[in-house]
């Protein structure tokens, strides 16, 4: 009879998932799992749920914990291209976590999960090794996830990867539009690359252009894949060391990712209050050129989706952003002075942007030619 089930019967597995695999997957990620434990974790890796012994919070006068969640986005489509899935896991760490310290939080922990249409072990096992990896470097436990196979949802060899982390600060230091002032200095933090924002722009402009991921291009030293895969850069430590050697000194932080500079830097400025930055202080990495000749970009398209070379800022008070400057460059993360913070006189046009990403605070005026 048409339609029929076998005489044997439906297994789980003919209908496309693979328990086996899944418990392959989560002993090749063990160890790299575990380098992410501290004593606070309990429980280790396998159970319903992450444990973390949070009694350490108890000693602080008004701790505030802090969530955040995010994916890697349209990014995963050229590791999958490239069949390199080690590296977008650091890209979600990065996203997630980076997004915490904007408020001055502390990372304390983090789950993922990954979305596949076929459990692959070894690239199951690569995609959290990344995320460990990122977790290692920032300061986070890696208390748990979860891997679902998605047959007849999504194609064998595809797959998505999403975290969230919750980190804590003390109420009395929460960084924020509250504590910028008019006179305060922007300094700017050098992003590695594209990190993980505006790849359906890219993947576009390099489809059009009938480019492959595997060509070798000169200002790159590189193949493009290789460069469109460079990990986000990671200023979780950087910047938390910056706030506790400024004191009071370091006013807002701004995570440059969706949207571009203008867009998030606005966020974390009170309404009143303009943030003026300088296009001629810095040269966008080669990549962004490449991408601006290859599509015919529109610089405002680049500028409102791309970091152009800016992966993080801080608002800091100006007494001390010659210091800022040389406590990041102390810690690896190339800084400069950006501009500066003054009163907004209500004057629009195309060089100012306000009351982007649906929040009502202050505006930001883009100056200057950009470095070539």
């Amino acid at each position: 009879m048409s339609g029929a089930a076998p005489a044997a019967g439906t297994t789980y597995a003919a209908a496309g998932v693979d328990v086996e695999a899944g418990d392959r997957a989560v002993a090749l990620m063990r160890a790299a799992v575990a380098r992410t434990h501290g004593p606070e974790v309990r429980g280790g890796i396998g159970g319903f749920a992450g444990l973390y012994d949070a009694s350490a919070l108890t000693g602080m006068r008004r701790p505030l914990l802090v969530s955040s969640t995010d994916g890697v986005g349209t990014k995963i489509a050229v590791a999958r291209a490239m069949d390199v899935h080690d590296t977008v896991g650091v890209d979600l760490v990065a996203m997630v976590v980076d997004d915490l310290v904007v408020c001055g939080a502390r990372p304390l922990f983090m789950t993922d999960y990954v979305a596949c249409g076929s459990v692959v072990p070894e690239r199951v096992a690569d995609l959290v090794r990344g995320v460990a990896r990122g977790c290692e470097e920032t300061g986070t436990a890696l208390v748990g996830g979860e891997t679902a196979e998605h047959p007849g949802l999504m194609a064998p060899d595809e797959y998505d990867l999403a975290g969230a982390a919750t980190g804590v600060v003390e109420a009395d230091d929460v960084l924020g539009p509250d504590r910028v002032r008019e006179g305060d200095v922007v300094v700017a933090m050098a992003s590695s690359g594209l990190h993980s924002n505006g790849f359906s722009l890219v993947r576009r402009v390099v489809a059009d252009a009938g480019w492959g991921l595997e060509r070798h291009v000169d200002e790159l030293g590189r193949t493009l894949g290789e460069e469109l895969l460079e990990p986000t850069r990671l200023y979780a430590r950087p910047c938390l060391d910056l706030a506790a050697a400024l004191g009071g000194g370091l006013h807002a932080l701004s995570h440059v990712t969706g949207g571009g500079l203008a867009a998030n830097l606005g966020r974390v400025l009170p309404v009143g209050l303009q943030a003026v930055v300088d296009r001629s202080t810095w040269a966008p990495p080669p990549v962004v050129g490449l991408v601006a000749r290859l599509g015919r970009v529109p610089t405002g398209d680049l500028e409102r989706t791309l970091n152009m070379g800016v992966g993080m800022v801080a608002v800091v008070a100006p007494e001390d952003a010659d210091r800022t400057v040389g406590h990041l460059a102390g810690s690896g993360t190339p800084a400069w002075v950006l501009g500066h913070v003054t009163s907004d006189d209500g004057r629009r046009g195309d060089d100012v942007t306000a009351g982007a990403k649906g929040v009502d605070g202050g505006s930001v005026r883009t100056t200057g030619t950009q470095k070539r």
